[in-house]
């Protein structure tokens, strides 16, 4: 069955008061399905099936929440229910959560935690939003250099179940100094008399707590990691960045730069969840400054008036040449963003980006400009010298569009900006008022009329 029917069959039987059964259906989900099912409930009716799961199946369900909806259950369940969900949740699952509740909520469940649980939150709490602290956890299998292999499977059995992974393990001194990294795996080929330090890795990679998040991603690229070292900035080990919160930081990146690209700014909320005065905000801003950016090209047009009255053939040949140079641009803008957030292309490399788009704007516009020459000839019998005039026009126009779209995007992250604002609508608007000066300034000097 797929999702919507076996959602059906469970709301039937909700609505039905047939809690012995769907319970047992809901026991054979997956915690990410029995989460969405619920975000398709009202309030009483989520509560109802979160009450009827089990302890521990329902602290994973809660992690998949919307924060709404956590929101909803927090104030819905007892302090003892509520302590309970917080010291069994991974503390990067709660510390997301919580930098989402509004205050109040937020003053009860760390209320309800222990002092250990809530000293560790609180600690998390306070990295910046976008480092690697904000998204590490602290539940990794620690173990010491002195270690036996036997002493460690007998670590991992007694401390592993409540640890986010156990697949690698860090190895530490009595003082938490990261000292080497070992997997289960190299355990398992070893003998059990064999001591850590001696089998383990001492050259970690790893990363500290203040480092940009973003910076993290590239690492999980480059390296396939499962899991990464967190250190301070005394090279203690503090906790641990898994791929799924590598895989959401990606997801976020890549919805931030999308808004970007189309000229809006970042939310961080769904699109259904968003308000439409919010929409609204988030969009008029840019659309502001583009506007006024546009304004520029009105007073190019302006200047040439003359050329019109002159000429008027020469109008609409217009948005030909501007939206061929915006879309120039686009594509190149688009290609080096890209390279550079796989980490292919850095400032350092502008020439080369500058050299690669300039003799591929040469093909371009070639092909480009010949094919309108004939198209306008055929058209426009014995008009050569405006045939000319769009031909070099557009090559002078895709040339110019091409280098600029690769090169903005560079200097912004020269300059510490996010390359994604030199994207699609800012390209665009640039690339419009110089390809106008191009067309025109080609126009005056090849077309007698106009002198």
């Amino acid at each position: 069955m797929d999702n919507e029917t076996i959602h059906e069959v469970l709301l039937e039987l909700l609505e039905a008061k047939k809690y012995r059964e769907l319970k047992k259906e809901l026991c054979d989900m997956n915690e990410v399905d029995i989460a969405a099912f619920m975000e398709e409930l009202d309030n009483e009716k989520a509560l109802i099936v979160f009450r009827m799961l089990p302890k521990e199946l329902a602290t994973e369900v809660f992690a998949c929440l919307e924060v709404e909806q956590q929101e909803s259950i927090i104030d819905s369940i007892n302090d003892t229910e509520l302590k309970y969900i917080i010291e069994d949740l991974y503390v990067d699952d709660a510390v997301d959560m919580l930098e989402e509740l509004p205050a109040r909520v937020v003053k009860r469940v760390l209320k309800s935690a222990t002092s250990d649980t809530r000293k560790l939150i609180n600690e998390f709490l306070k990295y910046p939003a976008n480092s690697v602290g904000s998204i590490m956890t602290a539940e990794y299998v620690g173990l010491k250099k002195n270690m036996r292999v036997e002493e460690a499977f007998e670590y991992i059995r007694k401390h592993g179940i409540d640890k986010e992974t156990i697949y690698t393990c860090y190895v530490m001194d009595s003082t938490r100094v990261l000292e080497g990294v070992i997997t289960v795996k190299e355990l398992l080929m070893n003998p059990y008399d064999k001591k850590i330090e001696d089998i383990m890795d001492d050259k970690v990679i790893k990363v500290v707590t203040t480092e940009d998040r973003e910076d993290v991603v590239d690492i999980f690229n480059k390296y396939n990691f499962l899991s990464l070292p967190v250190v301070d900035h005394e090279n203690r080990l503090v906790g641990i960045v898994t791929i799924d919160d590598i895989v959401g930081v990606m997801e976020e990146e890549d919805t931030e730069d999308f808004e970007k690209m189309a000229a809006m700014l970042p939310s961080e909320k769904p699109y259904l969840k968003t308000g439409v005065v919010e929409l609204a905000k988030n969009r008029i801003i840019w659309l502001i400054v583009l506007m006024i950016s546009d304004m520029l090209t009105g007073g190019i047009l302006s200047n040439y008036e003359q050329a019109f009255v002159v000429l008027p053939i020469l109008v609409t040949f217009v948005p030909m040449i501007m939206g061929t140079g915006g879309n120039a641009g686009s594509q190149s803008s688009t290609m080096v963003i890209r390279g550079m957030a796989v980490g292919e292309i850095e400032p350092k490399d502008a020439f080369k980006v500058i050299m690669k788009e300039g003799m591929v704007s040469v093909l371009v516009g070639l092909v480009l400009g010949i094919v309108n020459f004939i198209r306008l000839v055929i058209m426009y019998p014995g008009q050569y010298m405006i045939a000319l005039t769009v031909m070099l026009s557009l090559l002078g126009t895709v040339i110019m569009a091409k280098i600029v779209g690769g090169v903005l995007p560079l200097i912004a992250k020269l300059f510490k900006a996010d390359p994604a604002l030199m994207a699609a609508p800012l390209i665009t608007t640039i690339v419009d008022a110089f390809s106008l000066i191009i067309y025109f300034q080609i126009a005056v000097r090849l077309l007698s009329e106009l002198k």
